[in-house]
C-alpha cells in the first residue's frame, strides 16, 4: 500500500469517527438543556449553542490555516483531535448552559479535524486520484453523520446523555492517535511567504463565478441550520408521551434518515452531474429541499414526518457536492486550496446565522414557522443558482496542476 493510500484510509477512519462523534453530541444539545433544568427560552439557548461554535470557527480558521502553512497539516489535525476529545468529555460534566456555551465557543476556536484531514488528503494524493480520494472523505463524513445520531440516541436512552458525550470524546481521542502513528505528510514545504487574507479575498472578488458559488453556499447552509436547533424538540413533541420518553432515540433515528438517503442517492446525483453539469444538479437539489421542508409542515405523526425527511434528504444531498464541483471548475489550480478555504468560511457564516434565526423564530412563533422560513429561503436560493454563471468542464482548463499548501 502506498503512503497516500494509507493516509486516505487512516484519515477516512478519523473523519468517520469525528463526524459520528459530532452527530452523537450536537443534535442532542437541546434535549440536554431540558435535562439540566432549562425550561425557559430553550429555543434561544439552543440557537446560541449552535451558532457560538461557528462564529468562533469563522474567526479562528485563518489563524490555524496560517500555522498549517508553516508547520504542516498533520500537526493541526492532531491538535484539533486532542482538543475536541477534551471538549466532548468536558461536556459530560457541565451543569449550567453557560458552561456548555463556553465549551461550544472553545470547540469553534480550537478544532478543525475534518477540514485538516481533507486538506492533507487533497495535497498528498496523486493528481489523477484526488477526485476519488476526496469523494471517499465525503463518504466518511456522511456515514459518520448517519451512524452517529443512532449510536448517540441509543447511548442517551440507555445510559444518559453524559455517557454519550464522554464516549464521543474517547472515540475522537483514539482516532487522533491513529493519525499520530500512521499518517505521513510527504508533500509539505513550509511556506516562506504567507498570503494575507485580504489578498485571498481580493482575488476571489475578481472571480464573479466563485463569488456567486460562495453566496450560494452561505444561503444553503443558513437554510439547513435554521431548523437544526428546534428539530429535536419538535420530534419530541410528535407522538405524545411515548415520543417524549424516547426523545433521544427518536431524534437520532429521524436525524439519520436524511444521511441514509444521502448514501443511497448521492452517487446517482454525482453521475448525473457528470452528464448535465453541476449547476443543474444544484438547482434540482434546492427545489427538492424547498419542497421537502414545506412538506414537513402538515405531518404530525412521527412515522410520516420521518418519511418526508428521507425524501428531503434524497434530493438535498445533491447540493453541497455540486457546490464543491462548481468551485473546482471555476477556479485555477493554484487558487483552489484558498477557494475551498473561503468555501469553508462561507459555510460557517451560514451555519452561524441559521441557528440564531431559527431559534428566535421557533421561540417567538413556532417550529412550523421555521419550516416555512427554511422552505421559502431555499426556494429563493434556487433563483440565485439559476443566475449563477455555468462553468467550463475541468479538463478545459489549461492551467497546470500544482500542489498548494496555503489553502
Amino acid at each position: 500500500m502506498q503512503v497516500w493510500q494509507r493516509n486516505l484510509w487512516v484519515l477516512w477512519v478519523g473523519a468517520f469517527v469525528t463526524s459520528a462523534s459530532y452527530s452523537m453530541v450536537i443534535p442532542f444539545l437541546p434535549l440536554f438543556l431540558l435535562q439540566m433544568g432549562v425550561h425557559r427560552h430553550v429555543e434561544l439557548w439552543s440557537g446560541a449553542l449552535f451558532s457560538a461554535s461557528f462564529l468562533a470557527g469563522a474567526v479562528a480558521s485563518p489563524y490555524w490555516g496560517s500555522l498549517a502553512d508553516r508547520y504542516g497539516r498533520k500537526p493541526m489535525i492532531i491538535r484539533a483531535g486532542l482538543v475536541l476529545s477534551l471538549i466532548y468529555t468536558g461536556t459530560a460534566f457541565v451543569h449550567h448552559p453557560y458552561e456548555l456555551l463556553v465549551l461550544r465557543i472553545l470547540q469553534g476556536l480550537l478544532t478543525g479535524f475534518i477540514p485538516g484531514a481533507i486538506a492533507l488528503v487533497g495535497t498528498n494524493t496523486p493528481e489523477d486520484r484526488v477526485g476519488y480520494a476526496l469523494a471517499m472523505m465525503s463518504t466518511a463524513t456522511a456515514t459518520g453523520g448517519i451512524l452517529g445520531p443512532l449510536f448517540g440516541g441509543v447511548l442517551s436512552q440507555l445510559f444518559g446523555s453524559r455517557i454519550a458525550f464522554a464516549t464521543a470524546g474517547l472515540m475522537v481521542f483514539c482516532a487522533t492517535w491513529l493519525v499520530v502513528f500512521w499518517v505521513k505528510e510527504e508533500r509539505f514545504v513550509p511556506g516562506k511567504a504567507r498570503v494575507s487574507v485580504f489578498q485571498t479575498v481580493g482575488e476571489a472578488v475578481r472571480n464573479r463565478r466563485l463569488l456567486m458559488v460562495l453566496l450560494l453556499n452561505v444561503c444553503t447552509s443558513f437554510s439547513i441550520m435554521t431548523i437544526e436547533p428546534v428539530l429535536p424538540l419538535y420530534i419530541a413533541s410528535l407522538g405524545g408521551q411515548s415520543a417524549a420518553r424516547h426523545a433521544s432515540l427518536y431524534a437520532g433515528i429521524v436525524f439519520s434518515l436524511s444521511g441514509v438517503a444521502s448514501i443511497v442517492f448521492a452517487p446517482r446525483w454525482g453521475r448525473l452531474a457528470d452528464r448535465i453539469g453541476f449547476r443543474k444538479v444544484v438547482i434540482v437539489g434546492l427545489i427538492g429541499g424547498a419542497l421537502g421542508n414545506l412538506a414537513q409542515i402538515p405531518f404530525h405523526h412521527i412515522v410520516a414526518f420521518a418519511a418526508v425527511r428521507f425524501a428531503y434528504g434524497a434530493f438535498f444531498c445533491a447540493v453541497f457536492p455540486a457546490i464543491q464541483g462548481l468551485i473546482v471548475h471555476c477556479t485555477e489550480p493554484r487558487f483552489r486550496g484558498r477557494a475551498f478555504g473561503l468555501n469553508q468560511t462561507a459555510n460557517q457564516i451560514g451555519n452561524m446565522l441559521g441557528p440564531m434565526i431559527g431559534g428566535w423564530v421557533g421561540g417567538v412563533w413556532s417550529v412550523h414557522a421555521v419550516f416555512w422560513l427554511t422552505g421559502l429561503l431555499l426556494a429563493a436560493t434556487v433563483g440565485l443558482a439559476v443566475w449563477t454563471v455555468d462553468v467550463a468542464p475541468r479538463n478545459s482548463q489549461a492551467a497546470p496542476a500544482t500542489v498548494r499548501h496555503g489553502g
